[in-house]
Order: structure tokens, then sequence, then C-alpha cells
């Protein structure tokens, strides 16, 4: 009995951490390239029931002459393993700012290991990680002329410099390259993972490295191809009626498992309160 209240406690726990992904997803509906989080629910390892005593049940069937000993599994409850970002191309909005610039997805190798394709990113300066990496291509011109994301994060060249304008009279073209008056001067970086699912996810539409390391250029690797597009953003990549439809699925599937949880309170109550009574 008691195994049971773990057992249901555990899906409530599992579908509640759930619904808190799907309500997370669906705030960020429309931050600019936002990437939205999915999970993968799995079951703890079955237990192996065994009788007590030498009776046998009557309807056990004899193998090779014996009698066996096992009663059969039992589950143990379901946990949320992880949580994987999806890095499909979200759909492009059209702003007509020069600093909204937009990434497109080209030829992007699949990992041997996986079957997955890679990712690119935006390179951005980190004041504490080293270099963080983003997909929402919503900049801006500080202060200083610098090139920044939403949160003030310097906006990193291909050679991992800062790149400074006058103002926002400048032109992107599709391979990055930066003109000012038909002048090239710099080219914005942009990064490839080969395995995205294993950067570690941040507030803000961020990602960075697990050990730290900085992503190699996808100017750089081999068989990567991208473009960009001045003028347009990245939209979010949430489904906003999947994860409706999910969320409904994930409260009915909580809802299912408090009832049951509410069936094995009012047998421990039976139990107690009057199996127990002496006539």
């Amino acid at each position: 009995m008691f195994r049971g209240f773990h057992t249901v406690a555990s899906g409530m726990i599992a579908q509640q951490r759930r619904t808190e992904l799907l309500t997370n997803n669906m705030a960020n509906a429309n931050t600019p390239g936002y990437k939205a989080d999915q999970s993968a629910i799995r079951s703890f390892p079955e237990m192996f029931l065994s009788k007590l005593g030498p009776s046998n049940i009557p309807t056990d069937a004899p193998i090779n002459g014996k009698y066996a000993t096992g009663v059969g599994a039992v589950g143990t409850g379901v946990y949320m393993q992880e949580t994987i970002a999806l890095m499909q191309q979200g759909q492009l909005q059209e702003t007509g700012l020069n600093t909204d610039i937009s990434l497109i997805d080209g030829l992007l190798p699949e990992d041997a290991e996986t079957g997955q394709p890679g990712a690119i990113f935006y390179r951005l300066q980190h004041p504490v990680e080293g270099e963080a990496y983003t997909r929402n291509g919503s900049f801006t011109l500080d202060a200083e002329g610098f090139l920044t994301n939403p949160q003030g994060l310097y906006v990193l060249d291909s050679n991992g410099q800062r790149i400074q304008l006058q103002n926002d009279d400048f032109r992107v073209a599709g391979d990055g390259q930066i003109y000012v008056e038909d002048a090239a001067i710099g080219q914005i970086g942009v990064s490839f993972s080969t395995q995205p699912e294993t950067l570690i996810k941040q507030d803000n539409g961020l990602f960075k490295t697990a050990d730290g390391t900085n992503l190699p250029s996808a100017y750089d690797t081999e068989n990567v191809s991208f473009s960009m597009q001045q003028g347009y953003i990245e939209r979010s990549n949430v489904d906003t009626a999947k994860t409706m439809t999910e969320m409904l699925t994930a409260y009915r599937a909580f809802e299912a498992n408090q009832k049951v949880l509410q069936a094995y309170d009012q047998s421990m109550q039976k139990a107690v309160n009057e199996v127990g009574r002496v006539n």
C-alpha cells in the first residue's frame, strides 16, 4: 500500500514539472529566437516480487516440473529524466529594423552518434561565462555604438571582437559581412555545435557549453552553410496549439494520479479504523 503512495506521488511530480515546462514555453511564444523545451519522462526500474513461504498459487503453471516462486513485476513510478531544447528553425518576421538580423539554417551536418543535425548560434560576450550563444537576433546599439543583444551582452564578430558602429546605417550581407558605405568592416560571429542537446540552456534564450569551452566557428566548419537576413527576426518555434493540448493532457494525468492517491488514502483510513476493530 505504501509503495502505491510513492508511485502515484512520483507521477504527480512528473506531470507538475511537465506542466511548468509547457507553461514556460507558452510564456516565451513571442520571444524572438526562443527554442521550445521538450521533456523526456521515464519509468523507474521495475521490482520483481517473490512469494513468501513454500505454498504455491493455484494458478501457477509448472515449469520443467517445478513451480515458479515469482509473483511478478511491479512498477515503481516515473520521473522527468531531462529537458532538451528543440532546435528547429522558427519562422521569420519582418521588422524593417537594421539592427534586427535573423539566422537562416542551411546545411547542418548530422552528428555520427545521435543522427541529429547540429545548430548554429550568434556569439555573445558573457561577463561570467566567457562566451554565450543565442538565436535571438533582435540586436541594438548601446551608447558607445557597440552591437548588443536585448540584455546588453556584446555581439562578437568572427574574430571574437566586439562590433562597434557609428549608427544604424549599415548593411548586413547574407554571409554575415557588415558594410558601411560599401566598405566591409567585419563579419558577425556565428558558432556551430555538433551536439546542441548537450548545451546548457539559460535565461533570456542564452546557451552555454557544459565544460565552458567555446564552440568552433561555423565559418570554419566543413559542410556547414547558413545565411542572414537583415530587417527580420526569427520567431519562437513554440507551437502554441500543440503546447495547449499537451498542457491539458498533463493536467488530466495529474488529476488521474490525484484521484488514485485519494483512493489509497481512503483504503488506508478504512484499514486503520475498521479492519483492526474488535467486535
